[in-house]
């Protein structure tokens, strides 16, 4: 949020006072964009508060990889570093997400990624078991049908209820894009 607050303020080219209190909710190190939407969402918030004329988009670029993403929001395919978004057409759906309190850092499973170039609908998995082999143990446990949220380490699956496992989960909900 601070980067992106900073980042904002440079290409406005002033000041732009403001506090922020964070709630997180999304568990830190678990692939799920936690600190990239709340970039997106601190761009947003300051654009709208400081009722600013300018593209966010290159700004969010600049602030990370997933945060124009989560400026759009909705389902899109994501190419390049993930500033290459294409709307793709919206389905709800319902999701569980299992998530073994192992924070995983992006920089470090792309690392593996290198060495390993993994395979299969999540080719980043087999960096992440890598980089942290209990991810492994914790997949076989919640069974067939998850998969890795992006470089790890929550799992999710479609249509399915909470896992009966000792660890964080939850039940979400896809969602329409912003605009």
């Amino acid at each position: 949020m601070l980067k992106a607050h900073a980042a904002l303020e440079h290409a406005s080219h002033r000041p732009l006072p403001a506090h922020f209190h964070l709630h997180k909710r999304i568990p830190p190190g678990s692939g799920m964009g936690g600190a990239s939407s709340d970039a997106a969402a601190a761009l947003r918030a300051l654009k709208s508060l400081y009722s600013l004329d300018l593209d966010l988009a290159d700004i969010a670029e600049q602030v990370g990889a997933d945060v124009p993403y989560f400026l759009h929001g909705g389902r899109m395919r994501a190419e390049g570093r993930g500033e290459k978004l294409t709307p793709l057409t919206m389905q709800p759906a319902v999701f569980a997400i299992a998530w073994p309190g192992i924070e995983l850092k992006t920089a470090d499973v792309y690392a593996a990624w290198d060495k390993t170039k993994g395979e299969g609908p999540n080719q980043l998995r087999q960096a992440a078991e890598r980089v942290e082999p209990r991810l492994h143990t914790f997949a076989t446990k919640l069974g067939d049908g998850w998969q890795m949220t992006g470089s790890g380490s929550a799992f999710f699956k479609a249509g399915a209820t909470e896992p009966n496992l000792d660890c964080w989960t939850a039940i979400v909900q896809a969602v329409s894009p912003w605009d």
